[in-house]
């Protein structure tokens, strides 16, 4: 099965720049490497429509880093999933630790995101993840569990095959500090047990990914790709990313 490699630039880059390196990207990519892996490119909403024109007709999948769970209506500042699908979305990013942290989204607002973006023909990519603060309490599989759970409550079986669940341990994130091996791995295979449906989703890891460790995160018998914050905004460091992902999966 196809690896997955998603790059989230955040609040990075503005539509020019993204368009270049999104161009930057694409020229980078062996079309052989796209054979074994899917790869998606999430900038912001604002450069949605260069990076998209950029990648045109080069298999790399546009994503986006958020949405409202409605069609429409007054919420001021907020982004639709018919807005995101006119634009040529195919993958949206849900949960992330910074969503949650930052601007208070709960587990039923990541809950209908969800399904509001399966609803869509969206594919959502749920982060989950702990802080500093319960891994040090021991609460780690409490906290990956119970939001792996909630995002996917009421979704049926067979939409299951259209999310991906990335593990995103929250003191890890932009901070250099990556997941040792074996504990990414067992956090990872509980995600994968933690409710039914889920023994072939992927899973992805995140948190201070790089070249130099992502091989080895991809040889866990758990881990199907990577969601990749900083190191995406390089184009070379990228498709080295890239690279790695599809020669796991040779």
């Amino acid at each position: 099965m196809h690896a997955i490699v998603a790059g989230n630039w955040k609040m990075h880059e503005t539509a020019r720049d993204g368009g270049q390196l999104a161009h930057d990207i694409r020229a980078l990519l062996d079309d052989a490497w796209l054979r074994n892996v899917t790869v998606v490119v999430a900038p912001p909403f604002t450069a949605l429509g260069a990076v998209g024109n950029a990648l045109a007709g080069s298999g790399v999948a546009l994503g986006a880093q958020n949405m409202h769970w409605e069609d429409a209506g007054a919420f001021t500042g907020e982004i639709a999933p018919p807005m995101l699908v006119e634009l040529g979305v195919h993958y949206v990013i849900l949960g992330h630790s910074e969503r949650r942290r930052y601007f208070g989204e709960s587990d039923d607002d990541v809950r209908r995101k969800v399904h509001a973006a399966l609803e869509h023909g969206l594919r959502p990519i749920i982060a989950v993840g702990e802080t500093e603060a319960q891994r040090d309490a021991g609460e780690t599989d409490a906290c990956v569990t119970r939001q792996t759970r909630a995002a996917l409550d009421g979704v049926e079986r067979d939409r299951l095959e259209s999310i991906a669940i990335a593990y995103e341990p929250v003191w890890a994130i932009g901070t250099g500090r990556n997941c040792e091996l074996q504990e990414a791995d067992r956090v990872m295979s509980l995600i994968k047990g933690s409710t039914s449906g889920l023994e072939d989703v992927p899973v992805l890891y995140g948190g201070s990914a790089n070249p130099s460790n992502f091989a080895a995160y991809l040889a866990l018998q758990s881990c199907r790709g990577g969601l990749i914050g900083g190191a995406s905004l390089d184009a070379q460091t990228f498709a080295t990313m890239v690279r790695l992902g599809a020669e796991a999966r040779a």
